[in-house]
């Protein structure tokens, strides 16, 4: 949000911006939310801030009326429905069902869980789901087994979204790739080496580094049990259009993919390939784009755990100074 939007929720004392930022009054050095009930400043003597932090590391102390510093009242709403999706996955979770279990409208939960958290409450349970199944495979569970304990009524239901969900089978993915096939490619490029590997979905992989060697071994590493082979000729064509991305000769990638993924890590994703070719923005900027300006932590995150680099373009996020952000 910019300073106007940010005044204008101060002006209208807007609780549903409670949380997002904190406002400062320089006469007073005090700051508050932005539904406090006190009467408002002048807008000359204010100033605003992200986090309570901000404005405690600029000299402002908190409000003692509507003591900003507090858990916001959505957010711990939307904890509660983390908290009971986590608990009962193995239930029926409409938003009629947690509307009632929580005592707010279905309407109301919507809206404040996407705000919060970013995604729909049906999104994290599938994203917990895939969560739950995962650490219960590497525990040592069966197939079976695991994907009841994880929550889902059925086989089906799991082996329908496995393939862009794991990249691979449940099975596959218990046994570290065991019975997958896995191509790679490797050049030398004027950064150092390009890796790119790909499964028979799509590409589920792509590496730089200093020595070829160390990015054979990650790779392997990643998929210890898989069948893994060098195949520069097979993957020629995926393998060209990326060095011409990488050499300003394409400015565009649409390359078939297969990798794990979470909903907030393919929103954030998605955003990133709507950042043109050359340009940059801020963490801050990709968070209020997905609509959770309060995320920039997590879409770094995203961007840091992104396999595909170049086709899906973490290179163009940058600190809001500018600065690479590692």
């Amino acid at each position: 949000m910019n300073e106007e939007i940010m005044w204008q929720a101060v002006l209208d004392k807007d609780r549903n911006k409670d949380g997002e930022f904190v406002f400062a009054v320089r006469s007073t050095k005090i700051y508050c939310r932005p539904s406090c009930a006190s009467r408002r400043p002048l807008r000359q003597n204010v100033s605003f801030f992200n986090e309570p932090e901000g404005a405690e590391q600029a000299g402002f102390r908190a409000c003692l009326r509507c003591q900003p510093k507090e858990v916001h009242p959505q957010k711990e709403l939307a904890q509660q429905i983390c908290n009971y999706i986590e608990a009962n996955l193995e239930n029926s979770l409409t938003l009629d069902k947690l509307g009632t279990e929580l005592n707010v409208s279905p309407q109301h939960l919507q809206r404040v869980f996407k705000k919060v958290i970013g995604i729909s409450p049906r999104q994290y349970a599938e994203a917990y789901r895939l969560k739950r199944l995962k650490e219960r495979l590497r525990e040592g569970d069966n197939v079976t087994t695991a994907l009841y304990e994880a929550g889902f009524g059925s086989s089906s239901r799991l082996y329908e979204n496995a393939p862009s969900s794991l990249g691979m089978t449940p099975a596959a993915y218990k046994k570290g790739g065991m019975g997958m096939q896995l191509k790679f490619s490797q050049t030398e490029i004027n950064l150092g080496w390009l890796l790119v590997a790909a499964t028979e979905q799509g590409i589920c992989s792509v590496t730089m580094g200093d020595e070829a060697e160390r990015l054979e071994a990650a790779l392997r590493q990643e998929y210890p049990n898989a069948q893994i082979r060098r195949d520069d000729k097979a993957l020629s064509q995926w393998t060209d259009q990326i060095l011409n991305h990488l050499n300003g000769r394409q400015t565009d990638l649409d390359l078939p993919i297969a990798i794990i993924y979470t909903p907030f890590q393919k929103r954030v994703w998605e955003e990133l390939k709507h950042i043109p070719y050359g340009s940059t923005r801020s963490y801050a900027e990709v968070a209020g784009a997905i609509g959770q300006p309060s995320a920039s932590r997590a879409v770094a995150r995203a961007c840091a755990t992104n396999p595909v680099a170049l086709i899906i373009p973490c290179h163009r996020v940058v600190r809001e100074n500018g600065d690479l952000g590692g």
